[in-house]
């Protein structure tokens, strides 16, 4: 069997079973002008579902705003990746932004101020998404969120929590296509594919929230041709399979329902 087939094939149980697998798709580390930013907006605004772009606020361009902006129905929409991307770990702790050494009061003041310069240079387009660099947040921050203006969180894994009691999302991303640990090169189809159909196995048969969407997650400046490729393929294979349905981003915050 392929790895495509296997794919197919669960997508077919989900409707076999009168189901469609709720998928989105995560693009992560806008920030600079690049020929790799403008292939993403050109991929998102053919064939395939829409793109949440996870935009840099402290490092925005104005060029690379312009033409998130451009086109603005063309299935682009805006969150926010932290502030600066910068690594503010103490030693012996993994990389992150929103945490180690940095103060919460500091990190509360930047996300504002990022939040702010969104919204504001993307309007209908921002989405009240917080994605923290490297999937990763101070634990004690994220009650935080709420009161600074996020109605979701987005980091990387099946979510425990769907939704807190004041109604705070979290919408996570399970299928990251790039292999950091051998230098953020692509991880191939048969590994990618074998992610996606473990957390979509896992919520149709419950041993994960079946309401979660199933997210893709991707790098554009990582990229390579096969990269590229895949995502153009996988796309092709689910837009309009009878089992697949690609939810609105702006979907998302609301229930976050599959």
């Amino acid at each position: 069997m392929t790895s495509w087939q296997a794919l197919d094939d669960e997508l077919r149980a989900w409707a076999g079973d009168g189901r469609r697998a709720g998928l989105w798709w995560r693009d992560d580390d806008a920030a600079e002008d690049s020929p790799a930013l403008r292939q993403l907006l050109d991929l998102a605004g053919g064939d395939a579902p829409p793109v949440v772009i996870a935009v840099i606020p402290a490092t925005l361009s104005d060029t690379t705003a312009e033409r998130i902006s451009a086109d603005a129905g063309q299935g682009r929409w805006v969150v926010q990746h932290g502030y600066a991307h910068a690594n503010h770990a103490r030693d012996n702790e993994k990389k992150i932004e929103l945490g180690g050494s940095h103060p919460a009061a500091l990190c509360e003041s930047q996300l504002r101020a990022g939040l702010a310069l969104l919204s504001s240079r993307f309007k209908a387009q921002f989405l009240p998404m917080l994605v923290p660099p490297w999937n990763r947040i101070a634990p004690d921050l994220i009650p935080r969120l709420p009161g600074l203006g996020y109605a979701a969180i987005s980091t990387y894994g099946a979510r425990r929590v769907a939704q807190s009691e004041t109604g705070f999302s979290q919408i996570n991303c399970h299928v990251d296509i790039l292999n950091w640990r051998q230098g953020a090169v692509f991880i191939g189809e048969a590994e990618a594919l074998r992610l996606a159909c473990e957390h979509l196995s896992a919520r149709r048969r419950g041993t994960a929230d079946a309401d979660e969407p199933t997210g893709l997650l991707s790098h554009h400046l990582r990229h390579d041709k096969a990269a590229w490729r895949f995502l153009a393929e996988f796309f092709a294979r689910t837009v309009n399979h009878p089992g697949a349905q690609w939810i609105a981003p702006a979907d998302l915050l609301g229930a976050g329902a599959a």
